[in-house]
């Protein structure tokens, strides 16, 4: 799918801005800040990885940079302007529990399609190139619901992957899922970041960091404790956070590092 995926796409995986950046932005829930000025930018055809302790803001994070949710406060940009629905449908994401509709393998794919515009001869030509992408020929006319969970996930990521998206944000995608299964998904990671798609990758994994990931954001109670290359952030990390993630200690800073209430 790579060749298709760059004729589609039609633009260089190298630019000198960032392909996403996001300044101050902040979220709000039930009165309690989650998200706390967050300053960060996405580089095109690079990979980042999001990581943390659970409750640190990963998955909300996501959501906010996907346009999925909308911020209290502060900006996200896309290719310099604002994000809005014509830049939405150049990113895609899949979920740490897909959702399957109530159809065949193939119908899956076919919808994202149909909602894409894409008909006739395309149409067949690339639910077929995703089909086999995934390795899911045996298992196209199966009802997606009674797939596996590896299976689901490797239909989610083709179905992601078959918009030919210039962003694709994964939240945990290999989370509980056996190490072929992983292998299989990490395997179309790869696929999508050959053919130029930049990848934001939310995983507990540090290994799976090492494999796939150039830039790491570790975050610690909505903010970014820590960022940089991969393997300087999990070799050397500076952040008194990210050194007892790691660890596998418990990091609990005073009070007033740690409650970022709205307006504080």
């Amino acid at each position: 799918m790579s060749e298709a995926l760059t004729e589609i796409r039609g633009h260089s995986a190298v630019a000198p801005a960032p392909l996403l950046s996001a300044r101050g932005l902040c979220f709000d829930a039930g009165g309690q800040r989650l998200i706390n000025e967050i300053d960060l930018d996405i580089w095109p055809g690079r990979c980042t990885v999001i990581m943390g302790a659970n409750g640190s803001g990963k998955s909300l994070l996501l959501r906010l940079l996907h346009g999925l949710i909308t911020p209290t406060d502060g900006t996200i940009s896309w290719l310099g302007q604002p994000l809005d629905g014509a830049a939405r449908q150049e990113q895609a994401m899949v979920f740490q529990r897909p959702v399957m509709l109530r159809r065949s393998v193939a119908a899956n794919l076919r919808f994202a399609l149909t909602v894409l515009g894409i008909r006739g001869a395309e149409g067949k030509a690339r639910e077929a190139e995703a089909i086999t992408l995934a390795r899911m020929d045996a298992l196209k006319d199966q009802p997606a619901r009674v797939l596996s969970g590896g299976e689901q996930q490797r239909l989610a990521m083709a179905r992601a992957m078959i918009s030919a998206p210039r962003m694709l944000f994964l939240d945990e995608p290999t989370a509980s899922l056996d190490p072929a299964s992983i292998l299989a998904i990490e395997r179309l990671i790869q696929e999508a970041r050959g053919s130029g798609t930049t990848i934001v990758l939310v995983t507990h994994d540090p290994g799976q960091a090492r494999r796939l990931g150039d830039d790491l954001i570790f975050l610690h109670g909505g903010r970014i404790a820590e960022t940089g290359p991969v393997e300087q952030v999990l070799e050397e990390p500076t952040s008194e956070a990210a050194q007892a993630w790691l660890g596998g200690r418990l990091f609990v800073p005073s009070e007033s590092k740690t409650q970022y209430h709205k307006g504080v």
